[in-house]
């Protein structure tokens, strides 16, 4: 297969580690994906080729955060860029994971990969140099705020992978980045892993520029008594594809998930979530959200699996969608997979327009149609947005979502 050869020549990454050698093995017998499976059948073909389509870039490149500066205590970090690893680890309970742990836990990571189902954690994998893999040890509940930034490079495909192990009772919020440039894939790997009477408040913010394309996806798995909260947002890429894969190791966890993704003009946007409880007493609570305007395509695939251990299980997901245009498509599989017969498991899912009534309302009192649509809009958007770990003084999702071309 063209990628596979691809990677393999590459004269970047000459001297292979343990690890790409191993997921290159693996994708041998499955270089793509198959269309035929659920989780690949609506992808759109073309547009995935394209995210294949650039040059693997390894080397380093300007970047600005889109932040400004405040006064707030926040620490920022970039992948690819470890630099300040040192510094923080002098100041706060974050260690920098060793090569070796790295290694140890992304190798028992894949020993356990679907080549069909994990086959864009193995592509990441096999494409993330040394330098575009951090791992972090985080340890404590006074830790400031935590920015990582992950970016493509114009005419170029980038990978970067973040592992994070959370210690007892760690209570941190956690704000992810996404960004690709134009005309650029960007395929990005994250793993978190929560000890017991853990907290996380995690936001994963994706966007793009004209023609660039997102590979992403995310494996959390929770111990006892943690407590995992996702807000996540993904607009603004030609291609883009958000998978979620979240374990109750032992039951007696939460999980919340309320997720959003935009698509306008002929984008075509994805998520898929598949959460699994293998104990008793787990809770889940997952909204996702999708608009579709124009010609585009956004997609929503959810499943929650509850075997028979998991007794008492509490789990809800809802997918609510908004389509703007006859032109749209929106696409959404909400589902549950029970042998468990002590459980409370509900989904749903609904797609609508905006409200013709609420429109004509606001128009009578004087207000045009852009701003009357806005304001529909700006309800839709609000729920999700206040879910993200980041403060309006840093960066005004909703301004930057309203006033998007």
């Amino acid at each position: 297969m063209e990628i596979i050869e691809k990677i393999k020549t590459n004269k970047s990454i000459d001297n292979q580690t343990e690890i790409q050698k191993i997921c290159l093995n693996k994708l041998q017998s499955s270089p793509l994906p198959n269309p035929k499976s659920e989780p690949w059948r609506l992808s759109n073909k073309s547009k995935f080729s394209d995210l294949l389509d650039y040059s693997l870039n390894e080397k380093d490149t300007k970047f600005d955060t889109p932040y400004p500066n405040t006064s707030q205590n926040i620490i920022r970090l970039v992948i690819g860029d470890n630099c300040q690893i040192k510094l923080i680890e002098e100041n706060y309970s974050i260690k920098e994971l060793s090569e070796d742990e790295l290694v140890k836990y992304i190798k028992k990571q894949i020993s356990c990969f679907d080549q069909n189902e994990n086959w864009s954690e193995l592509l990441n994998l096999s494409l993330s140099c040394k330098k575009n893999i951090l791992g972090l040890k985080i340890n404590g509940s006074k830790i400031p705020p935590i920015e990582i930034f992950s970016h493509a490079s114009s005419n170029s495909l980038n990978a970067k992978t973040l592992v994070i192990f959370l210690e007892k009772n760690c209570d941190i919020d956690l704000l992810q980045v996404n960004l690709g440039k134009d005309n650029s894939s960007l395929s990005q790997s994250t793993f978190f892993c929560l000890e017991e009477n853990c907290s996380v408040n995690h936001g994963v913010v994706s966007y793009g520029e004209s023609k660039s394309n997102l590979l992403n996806s995310l494996n959390v798995i929770q111990e006892k008594n943690s407590e995992y909260n996702l807000g996540s947002l993904h607009f603004k890429f030609n291609y883009a594809r958000f998978e979620i894969s979240i374990k109750q190791s032992a039951g007696n966890a939460k999980t919340n998930i309320k997720g959003m993704q935009i698509t306008k003009k002929d984008e075509q946007i994805s998520t898929y979530t598949k959460i699994e409880f293998k104990g008793p007493n787990g809770f889940l609570d997952q909204i996702n959200k999708s608009l579709a305007d124009d010609k585009s395509h956004a997609i929503f695939e959810g499943s929650i699996i509850v075997p028979k251990i998991a007794q008492r299980t509490d789990a809800s997901q809802l997918s609510r969608n908004l389509l703007l245009s006859n032109l749209a498509q929106i696409d959404t599989k909400p589902q549950l997979e029970i042998i468990a017969d002590d459980v409370k498991c509900k989904h749903g899912a609904t797609i609508s327009q905006l409200n013709e009534e609420e429109l004509f309302y606001m128009r009578t009192r004087g207000i045009t149609l852009t701003e009357a649509s806005k304001l529909q809009l700006s309800s839709y958007f609000q729920e999700i947005i206040t879910f993200i770990p980041v403060s309006k003084d840093r960066w005004d999702l909703l301004d930057k979502l309203l006033n998007e071309n």
